[in-house]
């Protein structure tokens, strides 16, 4: 196979702009995450004109060619897309570890419990770092190996995260020795969350907040120069998530579900669901959109509450006031001030979306329930898997649609939330679906009798 010309020398370009509407540009090498003049977050902004002279097919063609296969790095899920993603990035300077290319499972015994036809997992969280984050933080760290490659002075990459993001950046940025820093919210993460920046070198730094407290500070920090901020207000990252819904429409043989439902905390990953999707549509590789449902945990639902006050429609102009989250076995979305509500509101109104919320025992039965036919869904997933389920026994979602289910963490990563459901050990919460081992004797007989009675004989087949 042919390597792919480097994307310095194709003719296609993106910059940043405000996404307020603001008169505002910028470079992508530029530390830059907000607009001087509003104070407005910053969007991608692609010369679509330029992407329009590959038409439809040859943009199909030329993904599937790399797709898992290419020569490095364009057989990473994000950068076989490089051209849509971050084009005059120099090939040289991609930081990858074969993101993206996550499996997409079809869970037809969940989908018939529940009262559908087709549901399908996007199992984000099959990845080097084991969630999602990876997608938008490959980008990311590329951009500062290329600024850094310019001879701009950034000493260290910093974040504010649950979990995940804190993962994604120690591992990219350990790939190419660049130093990271992250704050974490002291007790409020799993200790398979705390090891990976500490096992990646990263300066791990446990704060006495919550997440909102930690994002508070880190922005405070990266008002430094030579700090750059690692979060999703960065719009880089989002560029990099967006691929997630190209690789969806891709692994569908580019046919778009009717709907997705996606966990939704501090709000970044709708909207580069969103963007995604609508590049797509632009440039013709699709026709029409899916519905996008972004769920939100119960004790943690800003942008549901603000929805649910304008008679549930969402609109672009709504404002999302912060609420003080409270504790969730959701922990990674545990967010009470998402930074990127208003982003995730243009996305929502374009794809004519829905917000919805599930509790704590609907998120933790929900995700036993898909686990009872394949999968093995982390928290956050059994929050979108629960808002699921609401909307299928309402008639929102029917029969006969196509639905896809973001899964944005692995299970693994969650090891006490899936240990503690089918202890019975969750605090306040009952187990109905819990399968618990069952100590025997270690006799034949007694192995034997253990599955007689749970699995009698000339049962079914």
């Amino acid at each position: 196979m042919t390597p792919p010309p480097d994307a310095a020398a194709a003719p296609f370009s993106a910059w940043y702009r405000c996404a307020e509407g603001c008169d505002f540009r910028a470079e992508l090498t530029e530390v830059v995450y907000r607009c001087p003049r509003c104070q407005g977050l910053l969007e991608v902004e692609h010369d679509v004109a330029a992407l329009r002279r590959r038409g439809p097919e040859e943009w199909k063609a030329l993904f599937d060619q790399r797709y898992r296969r290419a020569p490095w790095p364009f057989g990473s899920g994000v950068w076989g897309k490089k051209e849509w993603v971050y084009p005059q990035l120099a090939a040289a300077n991609v930081v990858s570890m074969a993101e993206g290319a996550s499996p997409l499972l079809r869970l037809d015994g969940y989908a018939r419990e529940i009262g559908l036809d087709e549901v399908w997992l996007k199992e984000c969280g099959v990845t080097h770092t084991g969630s999602f984050k990876d997608l938008g933080m490959t980008v990311l760290v590329s951009a500062v190996k290329e600024m850094r490659a310019r001879g701009r002075a950034i000493r260290a990459v910093a974040c504010a995260s649950t979990g995940d993001t804190s993962a994604a950046l120690a591992a990219y940025c350990a790939a190419d020795g660049i130093p990271s820093v992250v704050l974490l919210p002291r007790g409020k993460v799993t200790v398979a969350q705390l090891v990976q920046p500490i096992a990646n070198g990263a300066l791990v730094l446990e704060l006495d907040t919550d997440f909102d407290g930690c994002m508070r500070v880190v922005q405070e920090l990266s008002r430094t120069p030579d700090i750059y901020l690692a979060n999703s207000m960065n719009s880089l990252r989002i560029e990099g998530q967006k691929t997630l819904s190209v690789e969806l429409v891709q692994q569908l043989d580019w046919t778009v579900p009717d709907w997705v439902v996606i966990p939704g905390g501090n709000l970044g990953n709708a909207s580069a669901v969103g963007r995604g999707f609508l590049l797509m549509r632009e440039l013709g590789v699709i026709d029409r959109l899916p519905r996008l449902v972004v769920a939100q945990a119960e004790q943690a639902n800003p942008l549901y509450r603000a929805v649910a006050a304008a008679g549930g429609r969402p609109s672009a102009s709504l404002e999302v006031p912060p609420v003080t989250a409270r504790k969730t076995l959701a922990s990674a979305i545990q967010i009470g001030a998402p930074v990127s509500s208003r982003r995730a509101l243009r996305a929502l109104e374009a794809l004519d979306g829905i917000v919805e919320q599930a509790g704590e025992q609907e998120l933790a039965d929900a995700a036993a329930r898909a686990d009872r036919h394949g999968a093995f869904s982390c928290p956050h997933t059994g929050v979108a898997l629960a808002v699921l389920e609401k909307l299928a026994a309402r008639g929102t979602i029917r029969r006969g649609e196509r639905v896809a289910v973001i899964s944005t963490a692995h299970g693994l990563k969650f090891s006490d939330f899936k240990v503690g459901y089918h202890e019975g050990t969750l605090p306040g919460l009952s187990s109905r679906l819990r399968n618990p081992s069952v100590p025997v004797a270690a006799t034949l007989g007694a192995v034997q009798d253990a599955i007689a009675r749970r699995f009698p004989a000339g049962g079914a087949r």
